[in-house]
């Protein structure tokens, strides 16, 4: 027996396709053909490319390359290094927001200086969210500049209680303020990078188990859950120096569907990404999943040209039967049925 249920297309508001300049590890097109393999019909593309999306002429040739491959709706983040600021008024419309990078990351674009970081949040328009990779005492920065001056802060891939506690505690004063988590923070700790080492290096670190379990248990203050795929290939994970990052777009919903329910799922991959970003529903966007299919997540069966996962061996539910994208059937049992370039960029 299958139990199909039809949920609204997965929004993932962090992914890392690292087109152009890496595309040995991800493109637009085997980056867009996970996503819709793992139920989600959009994603947005952060700026730390090889060469950051920092100026008008990089967001271009990017937005240029995302029209010619993908093959599910996207949208893309302007990057900053707190000296492009000039720029900003003339980009915002392009871009679904303006990412900052306060805490190490791949490509080490950390803005350490906080009258740089000041600027970034007096400049950036209040109309438009500012989304912040921020740990520790940064995360009390920002905070503090968003409160300052009125911005829409969104703070990503949130991993401890430390951070989350000062999120809760400056939601109590505002609405403005928003957060999201990871499946990998929620179902794995620094116990799986013991065991797996390199695989299990990303940015922020995993953390412990009872920062894990604090994450289930405060998710009602949470506000999405988004992917931060962020592809390598296996011989660059298993190397002596292996950079930070995980792939998994493709795998969220069936990790999800196994552990939560229905509801929150939809509050926090559809919803809540789209009240944030400004995003209507379309209802002829969806999912169809059935619930009551058991199967493994496997390396080999993967649409990510990185082609591995840390949950590969795992149990998942929720296998994704078919996907519908402005009415049109773009994915349907393993199968991509759109040509590259279906996919619309929604800003």
């Amino acid at each position: 027996m299958s139990n199909i249920i039809k949920l609204p297309g997965l929004i993932d508001i962090h992914v890392h396709l690292r087109d152009p300049g890496q595309t040995h590890k991800e493109d637009f097109f085997t980056g867009t053909s996970a996503a819709l393999s793992g139920g989600v019909t959009t994603i947005f593309d952060m700026p730390n490319n090889l060469e950051p999306i920092f100026t008008s002429e990089k967001l271009m040739e990017k937005i240029n390359i995302a029209k010619q491959k993908a093959v599910c709706d996207w949208g893309l983040y302007l990057g900053t290094d707190g000296r492009n600021t000039d720029e900003f008024e003339k980009i915002a419309d392009k871009v679904i927001g303006l990412k900052l990078y306060l805490s190490l990351t791949t490509g080490k674009y950390v803005v350490a200086d906080d009258k740089l970081v000041e600027l970034v949040f007096k400049k950036w328009p209040k109309s438009k969210v500012l989304v912040v990779h921020a740990e520790s005492d940064r995360v009390d920065l920002v905070i503090r500049l968003a409160t300052r001056y009125q911005n829409k802060l969104h703070i990503t891939h949130v991993s401890t209680k430390d951070g989350l506690e000062k999120i809760i505690d400056a939601k109590k004063n505002t609405k403005s303020i928003t957060c999201d988590t990871t499946p990998h923070y929620l179902m794995l700790s620094e116990e799986y990078l013991r065991e797996f080492k390199g695989l299990g290096i990303v940015k922020p670190p995993l953390a412990t188990p009872k920062d894990q379990e604090y994450l289930w248990q405060n998710l009602n203050h949470i506000d999405c859950i988004a992917s931060d795929h962020a592809p390598h290939t296996l011989d660059e994970k298993q190397s002596s120096n292996p950079p930070a990052g995980l792939p998994g777009v493709e795998t969220m919903l069936p990790l999800l569907a196994e552990e939560m329910s229905v509801e929150n799922i939809i509050r926090l991959t559809n919803i809540n990404p789209r009240k944030i970003f400004g995003l209507t529903q379309d209802t002829k966007t969806y999912v169809e999943i059935d619930k009551d299919e058991g199967y493994k997540i496997k390396n080999e069966d993967l649409f990510t040209k990185c082609g591995w996962s840390p949950f590969d061996g795992w149990e998942g539910t929720g296998k994704v039967k078919r996907v519908f994208i402005r009415g049109m059937k773009v994915f349907e049992d393993g199968k991509i049925l759109v040509n590259p370039g279906f996919g619309k960029n929604v800003v």
